[in-house]
């Protein structure tokens, strides 16, 4: 313990020698939001989480930086999940897709403490989840995960947790709810991998199923370990697809719904209500959300092809608040923060965003 509190005093003394104190927001202090957005700035130049404060009626205000203390790659990561927030909110991670690790950051209220920053296992790190003490991060150089264990914010490598990849172009890894286990999606292969995660936090050797369409792209988990994936190229015509399945407890997955037509271009972007009843799908080419409605099942039904639209938006990730009462998208072509607040039947409507640098990547919300 003596170690890891000793981690934790000297990358804060550094990050408070290098960046003068890490925050450079003026609101970076306060504590008085209903929630908050965030993303990373990827910059090849030293990689940073942008802050913002969402107010109760889901508006983003800028509330400050962050740098990671990595770098990023300068380019878009072709992932979901470059940053996440962890289960009770406390702690938020984040992938240096160019310096190949990953940041560890303590939340508290409106402000982020930089914790610990840790080679990620491999190279090229896009995609970050956590659950409980465990955090996992998925390598598109080496085509590998690397676990760790969280403790009071410093990241501890867990031995055994490294696994190469069967297929290939990996997009996202996270965890089921249950927290027994991990998924990845392979682009390249249209492949989805689950691995048990055991005792010690330790993933085993991973297991391939074929997508039910191609290209197998983000993904989210229902209220009873469903796993719902967005398909960039799994309907016909070259458009976008979203598929469910059942994932059981040793790791099989059984296909629900086989790609359920979204009418639009590359669907790569996808989230779950937290009351599992809608999906919506981020539609890159297409510059629109797609809404599904979800039934007990599991099964997927199209609600709205274009619940959502905004010419030259090119999405690249998406997030829920933790209340799931609002929506949030990086739009890259149009350099935002696109925010939606989600009604009761699943429809969206539009309300103040925020301004983001190009390149920025990754979003998680609470």
């Amino acid at each position: 313990m003596a170690r890891i509190l000793t981690r934790i005093l000297a990358y804060a003394t550094l990050a408070t020698l290098i960046f003068g104190g890490i925050a450079t927001g003026p609101a970076a202090a306060a504590s008085g939001s209903a929630g908050n957005v965030y993303t990373e700035t990827n910059a090849a130049s030293g990689n940073a989480i942008l802050a913002y404060a969402r107010s109760a009626s889901g508006a983003l205000s800028w509330s400050g930086t962050y740098p990671t203390g990595g770098l990023g790659s300068g380019s878009g990561l072709g992932s979901q999940g470059a940053v996440t927030v962890n289960d009770n909110g406390a702690w938020l991670y984040a992938v240096n897709a160019g310096s190949n690790d990953v940041s560890a950051f303590a939340i508290d209220g409106d402000a982020l403490t930089l914790t610990d920053r840790v080679a990620s296992g491999g190279t090229q790190p896009i995609s970050v989840t956590a659950n409980g003490g465990l955090v996992y991060v998925l390598n598109a150089g080496t085509r590998t995960i690397s676990g760790f264990s969280s403790v009071n914010g410093a990241l501890i490598p867990v031995t055994g947790s490294t696994h190469t990849l069967l297929g290939s172009a990996p997009a996202q890894i996270q965890f089921a709810p249950s927290g027994n286990a991990l998924v990845v999606t392979d682009k390249g292969t249209s492949t989805l991998e689950t691995f048990i995660v055991g005792a010690g936090g330790v993933a085993g050797a991973p297991t391939s199923y074929p997508s039910a369409g191609s290209t197998p792209f983000g993904f989210a988990f229902g209220l009873r370990d469903e796993l719902f994936v967005s398909e960039a190229a799994g309907a016909p015509a070259g458009l976008s697809a979203a598929s469910s399945y059942q994932l059981a407890a040793n790791g099989t997955l059984t296909t629900v719904t086989a790609s359920a037509p979204t009418t639009q271009a590359a669907a790569c972007w996808l989230v779950v209500t937290g009351n599992g009843r809608y999906a919506f799908t981020a539609n890159a080419a297409s510059d629109s959300i797609s809404s599904f409605a979800i039934d007990q099942d599991g099964s997927l039904t199209l609600v709205a092809a274009q619940a959502a639209h905004s010419t030259a938006a090119h999405t690249t990730d998406m997030a829920l608040s933790r209340n799931s009462q609002f929506l949030y998208t990086v739009d890259g072509g149009t350099r935002t923060i696109s925010a939606f607040r989600v009604t009761a039947d699943g429809h969206l409507m539009r309300i103040d965003g925020a301004t983001i640098p190009a390149g920025a990547a990754g979003l998680a919300a609470r």
